[in-house]
């Protein structure tokens, strides 16, 4: 029996920080850290090229400005170097696993990482490198799903997936209110007029 080909030749998974905390409260459980550099070694054994999306969640998270008593812009720039924090240590897990890294950030910080440059980010996938972005887009007021998906545009990926604490879109937010209702198919009129 032949093994089925992949159904994506190049993909990008935009994690969230939160899939890292596990069961705790704040920060990054080694184990659940662990399990998911073990499943994108997984996919990328395969032979499919990744690119992983970090969010910060699991450290800091730029809309929590006001409880800081902080402007909007120093909160979110403190939330992209949270997703910093997440990448080096997925990328490191993933070295762990098997499978070779790089991280690209929106940010300038060379002695921690390359900046993000597409045609580059291409080649390190083309390389069977496993790229990390972090830092967003590297501006404030965008959120790291739209880091998700510019990055996947930038990489001509073919599909972007998102891995986060919830199973999907849902008509309120389920971890305030249990009985939120999930919704299959959304269309984007339908986020207009919901609000």
């Amino acid at each position: 029996m032949s093994e089925e080909s992949p159904r994506y030749g190049r993909i990008l998974l935009k994690l969230s920080g939160e899939a890292l905390m596990g069961d705790l409260s704040y920060g990054i459980d080694p184990s659940v850290l662990d399990a998911v550099a073990s499943e994108i070694a997984s996919v990328h054994g395969s032979g499919v090229q990744v690119g992983v999306v970090m969010g910060g969640g699991n450290i800091f998270r730029g809309v929590q400005s006001t409880a800081f008593r902080m402007k909007r812009v120093t909160a979110d720039y403190m939330g992209m170097l949270a997703t910093v924090l997440n990448g080096l240590a997925l990328s490191e897990s993933l070295r762990r696993a098997g499978a070779e890294t790089e991280i690209m950030t929106g940010l300038d910080m060379a002695k921690v990482a390359e900046p993000f440059n597409a045609e580059r980010a291409v080649a390190h996938l083309a390389a069977n490198r496993v790229v990390l972005f972090a830092a967003g887009t590297g501006n404030p007021f965008f959120t790291t799903d739209t880091a998700a998906a510019l990055r996947a545009l930038e990489i001509g990926a073919d599909a972007l997936l998102k891995a986060t604490k919830v199973d999907g879109v849902f008509d309120r937010d389920p971890v305030k209110d249990p009985s939120a209702s999930f919704l299959p198919w959304l269309s984007y009129r339908e986020v207009l007029d919901q609000k």
